[in-house]
């Protein structure tokens, strides 16, 4: 007998999804970077996802960290008081990340709100 190999659909190999602390966008895990609170409570960038301690995710976009550092996101998820020397890690890493890029609108010009609702314009 001649064994046929059926056809179905390969699985979708599951992807980790994290929420970023500052616009909490959910991604990706690879999209977005990792920042760790180590053992000795120290906070750094982890590029490999894969050192010890406590882990937060921001997207790579620069508003997305001055907005943590700026609000103290980073300082409320790890629970400690960030040090000037990781502070200034931090600083060095978030010049390094382009500008955002201001949202297009159509024509230049902004589309007006309406409130959502009942309309009561059109009374009998």
């Amino acid at each position: 007998m001649v064994k046929t190999a059926s056809k179905q659909p390969k699985k979708q190999k599951h992807v980790p999804l994290r929420t970023c602390i500052s616009c909490r966008e959910t991604k990706s895990k690879r999209e977005l970077l990792r920042v760790v609170r180590t053992p000795d409570g120290h906070v750094a960038i982890d590029a490999t996802g894969k050192k010890s301690g406590r882990g937060a995710y921001l997207c790579a976009r620069r508003s997305c960290w001055e907005n943590a550092i700026k609000k103290h996101r980073l300082e409320q998820e790890f629970e400690v008081a960030i040090s000037e020397e990781d502070r200034a890690e931090l600083d060095a890493y978030i010049a390094t990340l382009p500008k955002d890029e201001p949202i297009a609108t159509v024509a230049g010009k902004s589309q007006p709100t309406r409130k959502k609702g009942n309309d009561n314009s059109a009374s009998v």
